[in-house]
């Protein structure tokens, strides 16, 4: 897997190129949370539980099903909560949890994904793989081979996604900036405005004169 921080990558990056008015602040950290959710199963692995098992690590937690349990959980009970309607928090927590599974299958080691529990047990792969997988002890993430590992995960991780979140903040403020509304005119000076008064008195009081 890649480390749990990077996972945030592809919610901060779905933030950046939505804007905050679309997923407020608090929609944020929760799809932040919600991306890192699927490793809670290591605490199964720590317990023993094999990790081909449908409840071992990159199992049922890393399955769209699961992202989807836990999109719907979300929209429903806290969308108000969160200050944004509820399709778009299903969305957002949708991605962020369903990308955690498909980040792993990046990854150079480890056991494939169960992305599709608990409707097939068969584990998954891409075809290219770029990502040094991360160590489920922690420990051994302070190391040599850690490093390697921060390293692998700023390139092919955090530079993609930072690239399409400021490449997509700065399209949306350019259709914003070209689709909003015209800014008004300046309003006439006082003097003017009087001028055209008066000149318009005259005119009426002429036309009356010559009747």
């Amino acid at each position: 897997m890649p480390s749990v921080f990077s996972h945030a990558a592809v919610p901060l990056a779905l933030t950046c190129i939505a804007g905050l008015r679309l997923i407020p602040p608090r929609l944020a950290v929760l799809a932040v949370a919600c991306a890192a959710l699927p490793d809670a199963d290591v605490i199964g692995y720590h317990l023993g539980v094999s990790l081909g098992a449908p409840l071992g690590h990159r199992g049922i937690t890393h399955s769209f099903a699961f992202a989807a349990c836990v999109a719907a959980a979300g929209a429903a009970l806290l969308a108000r909560r969160l200050g944004a309607r509820p399709a778009i928090v299903a969305a957002v927590l949708l991605a962020s949890t369903a990308s955690h599974g498909l980040l792993d299958t990046l990854t150079d080691g480890g056991h494939g994904v169960a992305l599709l529990l608990p409707f097939s047990s068969e584990r998954f792969f891409a075809p290219w793989r770029p990502i040094h997988v991360s160590p489920l002890d922690a420990s051994r993430f302070f190391s040599e081979r850690g490093l390697r590992i921060v390293a692998s995960e700023l390139r092919w991780i955090w530079l993609p996604a930072a690239v399409l979140g400021v490449g997509g903040a700065l399209v949306r403020r350019a259709l914003g900036a070209r689709g909003g509304p015209k800014q008004p005119g300046p309003s006439p000076s006082p003097s003017r405005a009087a001028s055209r008064r008066a000149g318009g008195r005259a005119v009426f009081t002429g036309a009356r004169d010559r009747r």
